[in-house]
């Protein structure tokens, strides 16, 4: 297939691009930059030998999006474009409503005027609020007790996508719903590069390591989990992009939901350790108190993707840790070096 990746170079997305172009599919990025890099899709076309067409433009800006897209085909598309950031999302609502829903609003109209009825949606676990079992499968309830913009957000598209299909019965449509990706390509050409301060653990343990930062802040230790750390489903974005494709290669019309995580939880202090023993470098850190809004545990129930999608992780906490340092410790500003 030819595929359009919206949001193409960012984390997730280059790492598909590169999966999907050593499967033999061909790609398309579009990406307004706002919080990605050129030089991500430069370097996927480096790694796979093949040609990556980039097209900068803002998905939520309907008549941009029209015109850059003017004369481009494609088969299918996977969803990624979007704002990232749960904290970023309390404090500008109205921004991350904007962008994450205008923007699958202008794909969703260009996918039905075109006739393309393959999508695959980025989604989240946020959706499931506070857990109310742990390990969480597709049944658990959603939109109840979400605690930000950015989760809501998700929550609103995922409506918005289940309700195209009921105009739109050809439509074919996967919601995947992410844990915690962590980690980067082997080779260490690729990999996570927030702007400022990163929001996620694994990115911010490794400028800790490689010294961009002075400590660690851990939000809170008297959960009740194995250390009194909150505990998180860590999936290697490698697998993760093996699932969209995965996902990709099975689409039907209809609306099918998957969660994407390995079903293990770890601790914030368990992946301290493990980063340290896969860089060799200390990373030194302070309990603070908790984050409103933080739960004690989140961890996937990945068996239906395990069992509709043959797909299932295959990369460990201690590989995600190496692959990340490689890519740090060789980037340590970046794409921007």
């Amino acid at each position: 297939m030819r595929v359009l990746l919206t949001g193409g170079a960012g984390y997730i997305g280059s790492h598909t691009a590169l999966v999907l172009l050593e499967r033999g599919h061909e790609v398309v990025v579009l990406d307004d930059f706002s919080n990605s890099s050129r030089e991500a899709a430069r370097r996927v076309a480096e790694l796979s030998g093949r040609e990556v067409p980039v097209i900068e433009a803002d998905l939520a800006d309907r008549a941009a999006a029209t015109a850059a897209l003017d004369g481009v085909d494609f088969d299918a598309v996977i969803h990624f474009a979007g704002l990232k950031s749960v904290g970023e999302s309390v404090a500008e609502p109205t921004r991350y409503y904007r962008v994450n829903i205008d923007s699958t609003l202008t794909l969703l109209d260009l996918m039905r005027e075109r006739g393309v009825t393959n999508l695959v949606f980025s989604s989240s676990a946020t959706v499931y609020g506070d857990p109310q079992y742990v390990p969480q499968d597709e049944a658990h309830r959603t939109g109840v007790g979400l605690t930000n913009p950015y989760g809501w957000s998700k929550f609103m598209i995922e409506q918005i996508i289940r309700d195209t299909f009921t105009s739109w019965p050809e439509l074919g449509a996967v919601v995947l719903r992410y844990f915690n990706p962590v980690g980067a390509h082997p080779s260490g050409r690729i990999g996570e590069d927030p702007t400022g301060i990163p929001n996620n653990l694994m990115p911010f343990i490794a400028q800790v390591a490689v010294g961009k930062r002075e400590r660690l802040s851990v939000f809170g230790d008297a959960y009740p989990t194995v250390d009194g750390t909150g505990v998180r489903d860590y999936i290697h974005v490698m697998d993760l992009a093996e699932g969209h494709v995965a996902a990709l290669e099975r689409i039907a019309p209809g609306v099918k939901t998957y969660n994407l995580g390995s079903g293990t939880g770890s601790s914030v202090l368990e992946v301290v350790r493990a980063f340290e023993e896969a860089s060799g470098c200390p990373v030194p850190y302070t309990v603070v108190p908790p984050r409103p809004g933080d739960v004690a545990e989140v961890v996937a129930n990945p068996s239906k993707a395990n069992a509709e999608l043959d797909w299932s992780t295959t990369r460990s906490l201690a590989e995600s840790c190496r692959d990340s340092w490689a890519w740090q410790s060789a980037n340590p500003d970046g794409y921007r070096a």
